[in-house]
């Protein structure tokens, strides 16, 4: 076994990768605070080919040396819009034919094994902020709520590593090729 260099592993130019067809995932981020966990989802994005995040709220925007520090470079290649509002960007969004789906624990929500996307379908997920989550009006206006089953102690996961979980997840469920 030989550990690759990067060098060897064929990573798109940005011009290439803005070329390609996007995984039909939008990411939107409420309130979330942290430069770094914004970096960190913008670098995940990157590597499931999502086709944007929105930027809602508080979130912080780029370019940002703290945000650029986690997601490297991939403020450049991930297509990304600043919205002040979630809610009215969520009514936007279902108004297209987008489903959206709230990443927060709730008494009705879809444990993430047991969602089943649908591939021809275009699915907006909201991530929230790292104290509260994502608002209760924009929970009310969402098409459901998935939740990251947990066993431990702790009844949450950091915003990068949730949204990492779930695009993983959804992106691998609607068998996702990359040509």
């Amino acid at each position: 076994m030989k550990k690759l260099k990067n060098s060897e592993l064929n990573r798109l130019k940005v011009e290439d990768y803005k070329k390609k067809q996007k995984t039909p995932l939008i990411i939107i981020l409420d309130n979330v605070r942290s430069l770094n966990n914004i970096g960190s989802v913008f670098r995940t994005a990157d590597a499931f080919l999502v086709k944007r995040i929105y930027l809602c709220g508080i979130t912080a925007q780029p370019p940002h040396k703290d945000i650029h520090k986690t997601a490297l470079g991939a403020t450049d290649s991930v297509d990304w819009t600043y919205v002040e509002d979630t809610a009215d960007l969520v009514a936007q969004l279902k108004k297209e034919g987008v489903q959206v789906l709230a990443i927060e624990q709730v008494d009705s929500a879809t444990m993430l094994q047991d969602f089943h996307p649908d591939a021809l379908q275009e699915y907006a997920l909201v991530f929230g902020n790292e104290v509260k989550g994502v608002q209760q009006e924009v929970v009310d206006l969402c098409d459901a709520c998935i939740e990251i089953p947990q066993f431990g102690t702790k009844h949450s996961f950091n915003i990068s590593v949730s949204a990492g979980i779930v695009m993983w997840d959804i992106f691998s469920k609607m068998k996702w090729t990359i040509d």
